[in-house]
């Protein structure tokens, strides 16, 4: 194994001087909260997604919070989502006062399945909130005409999945396009765009826009940027109880710049995946990830799973990072965390893929600025501690 003394972190942000020079544009323009930047963002995202529409906000988390709502989440309802996700995709349904209903996933993409659908569905069903988890598109194909036809919205929690694409009708096209009602975006330094912290709310609804951008801002029935440039005195008025989501400027203008750098992080990401699964292949206990025919992963993150268990995942885990190497394990299940003992969900049948994808999961080092080399001494401390 390589003697190399330099830790692996588990991700690392591509950040530089374009994005040190845009924060620096915003802080001599004197305007730093959400205004121009914002905008142009907004814009531009939408451009590189093919939306109608882009509302930024402060997270995925408030972004998911505000889609739910815009789709008439409320007390007593159910959502049918994931457990096998961050928990922040629970916890959005349980700020609505409804209840989630965690389907299964499929072991090969840890997403949810499409088959289990229908049997999760009930009289209380409001909406159906799906996650293209760590990048991975999920069968939209299959999910959308389930939804259609019982008249549910459909959410994408798309957290992960800037710049990952899907075959849709014989053509590519990125996540984010809208073929739910809304898609959601996170900014997050894990992210392969970050601006820090962030989020991103894409729809083709109009209504549901103007309900994001008067709920991101207190409810307030004029928007900052019509006040600042008004000829005339204008008094706002808040026409409904709303919240403080907001995305600054200087978050903006950094993720402008990213935004510019996408296509060659995600190009990278490919590539470097393509690496990781010819040198973990033949490692015995060892199950590196795929794609299915119909998606192209920007790959957030790199899962590999594990034959034998929590146990075996824990020590695999310690002996990486003794040799420097950071992890991180497989992907929560929010019915498991204490959060959840005290808060009403239901399943719809076991869960059992679920919690072995997260028993059995390793999620290894992967970022831009990653070398040959570092993937080898990873794949070298993975092949040891499976033989060990």
């Amino acid at each position: 194994m390589s003697a190399d003394p330099k830790s692996i972190p588990v991700a690392r942000p591509l950040v530089g001087e374009p994005e040190c020079e845009a924060a620096a544009r915003v802080i001599r323009s004197g305007w730093l909260t959400q205004g121009p930047e914002v905008a142009a963002f907004e814009r531009e995202f939408a451009a590189f997604t093919d939306a109608p529409h882009a509302c930024a906000v402060s997270n995925c988390t408030t972004a998911l919070h505000l889609a739910l709502l815009a789709a008439g989440v409320g007390p007593g309802d159910e959502v049918i989502t994931a457990s096998h996700s961050f928990i922040a995709t629970a916890n959005a349904v349980h700020m609505c006062g409804a209840v989630p209903v965690f389907v299964d996933i499929e072991p090969a993409t840890y997403n949810l399945d499409p088959r289990l659908l229908e049997a999760a569905i009930s009289p209380l069903t409001k909406a159906i909130l799906c996650v293209h988890q760590v990048g991975l598109p999920c069968d939209l194909a299959a999910i959308l005409p389930m939804a259609h036809a019982r008249g549910l919205p459909l959410i994408e929690d798309a957290a992960c999945a800037a710049g990952s694409e899907i075959l849709w009708e014989g053509r590519w096209e990125r996540i984010g396009r809208p073929r739910g009602d809304a898609a959601c975006f996170s900014f997050h330094p894990r992210k392969l765009l970050t601006t820090g912290d962030g989020g991103m709310i894409v729809t083709r609804n109009a209504e549901w826009d103007r309900k994001f951008r008067l709920l991101r801002q207190h409810g307030m029935g004029v928007p900052d940027a019509v006040r600042h440039g008004a000829k005339q005195v204008v008094f706002e008025d808040y026409v409904v109880p709303g919240f403080n989501y907001r995305l600054t400027d200087l978050q903006a203008a950094v993720g402008r710049e990213q935004l510019k750098r996408l296509p060659g992080m995600v190009a990278r990401r490919r590539e470097q995946a393509e690496v990781y699964a010819r040198l973990l292949a033949d490692i015995p206990g060892v199950r590196v990830p795929s794609e299915p025919a119909w998606a192209r992963a920007n790959w957030q993150s790199y899962i590999v799973r594990l034959v034998g268990g929590a146990n075996r995942q824990r020590a695999i885990m310690q002996s990486l990072l003794d040799s420097g190497i950071a992890t991180r394990r497989g992907v929560m299940c929010s019915h498991r965390e204490p959060a959840y003992r005290a808060v009403a969900w239901r399943a719809a049948g076991p869960l059992a893929e679920s919690e072995w994808a997260q028993d059995e999961g390793i999620i290894l080092p992967l970022y831009h600025e990653m070398t040959a080399g570092e993937q080898e001494r990873v794949a070298e401390a993975v092949r040891a501690a499976c033989s060990a």
